[in-house]
């Protein structure tokens, strides 16, 4: 029997976590810079992990948790990744963070040259860095901004003209020819509760309980699950406190049974027209929801670097809330790092029931 001492605990933990930084130098992970920092005992010189200088032998590295204990060990500062400066990560955040600030900040979207020009950068490299960053294009967070100050608007009281006026949008014949998609119903509609919006819904059965259904002229626009029926409609009434809500006839009937007959038997797919409405990075998170094969399962983490953000854990976690049609964007197929299941908006059992149904017919 082996019998381990703490001191020798805590050198195989240390030995762990330089295996870690051994992995990330070589790797040369832009995301590890300012977390450590790596020194070479042949120069005397020490580094940040993404620096491009060439990689030493791995005996003659030595790793630090800051530039300050570096030097105080006898090491100086790289003169080409410059540790004791502000890291390139650190600056490109800070200059995507001005951009948001200008659009947010514009009456009208800043042109893509400009906001180029602000950040020092060319218009191709900002436009690749500001999509890394925030997971969304210049234009799509512009877009997505404007968007929000509409229904902001809206909901405060404000008058449709004033809110075309606040959103940025140059003319109201362009913010009319795309005002039905964004809102999904006209814009008084929407500043009135839903006012004129027709919306069928119905309730079933399925083996997770009762499940609400409902669709506007565009296609389905809320699945949720609940143990009491009346409890969804009436969150659904709260939603669209003023929209017209009726019963859907039998062809709707069929609707809601494709939807059932998907929760108890994934295997059968649902292919139904969804109108779904979101920010833009909401919609990216949902179309690579929809990728997950059922019976597979994805971690949050996994999603954000699928859609070009590995930073945006905790974003994709928000949009998986935030999603509105349950199974039909499968935000129940995705699980935390170590496999175990987190919040799920219709209950974490449900959440497990349709893992579990989805794996057994793999």
């Amino acid at each position: 029997m082996v019998v381990r001492t703490p001191a020798a605990l805590q050198t195989r933990k240390s030995r762990k976590g330089d295996d870690a930084h051994w992995d990330a130098v070589v790797a040369r992970d832009a995301s590890c810079d300012d977390r450590f920092f790596y020194a070479v005992t042949t120069t005397r010189v020490y580094c940040r992990p993404s620096c491009g200088a060439r990689l030493p032998k791995r005996e003659n590295v030595r790793f630090f948790a800051s530039g300050m204990d570096a030097e105080a060990a006898g090491f100086r500062p790289c003169k080409r990744c410059k540790p004791d400066g502000t890291s390139r990560a650190v600056e490109t955040t800070q200059k995507i963070a001005l951009a948001c600030r200008l659009i947010e900040t514009a009456q009208t979207a800043p042109a893509l040259e400009d906001l180029a020009k602000a950040c020092g950068l060319s218009p191709h490299h900002f436009h690749r860095v500001f999509k890394a960053v925030t997971g969304v294009t210049p234009k799509g967070y512009a877009m997505a901004h404007r968007q929000k100050r509409i229904r902001e608007t809206l909901k405060t009281g404000g008058s449709v003209t004033e809110a075309i006026h606040e959103a940025g949008f140059n003319s109201s014949g362009r913010f009319y020819a795309d005002a039905t998609r964004m809102l999904g119903m006209s814009p008084a509609d929407y500043r009135a509760g839903g006012k004129n919006a027709r919306l069928r819904f119905a309730v079933g059965k399925c083996s997770l309980g009762s499940v609400l259904v409902a669709a506007s002229e565009q296609g389905i626009s809320a699945i949720s699950f609940g143990d009491d029926p009346d409890a969804l409609v009436r969150a659904l009434q709260d939603r669209f406190p003023q929209a017209e809500l009726f019963g859907g006839d039998g062809a709707f009937e069929q609707v809601v049974a494709r939807v059932v007959g998907f929760v108890d038997d994934p295997a059968n797919g649902m292919d139904l027209p969804l109108d779904v409405r979101g920010t833009a990075f909401q919609h990216r998170v949902w179309k690579a929801l929809c990728k997950i094969p059922p019976g597979s399962t994805a971690t949050y983490a996994q999603i954000a670097k699928r859609i070009g953000n590995p930073k945006a854990v905790r974003a994709v976690a928000q949009a998986c809330a935030a999603n509105p049609l349950a199974v039909a964007i499968p935000c129940h197929r995705v699980v935390r790092t170590d496999g175990s299941l987190s919040g799920y908006r219709w209950g974490v059992e449900r959440k497990r029931a349709l893992l579990e149904k989805e794996a057994k017919d793999r």
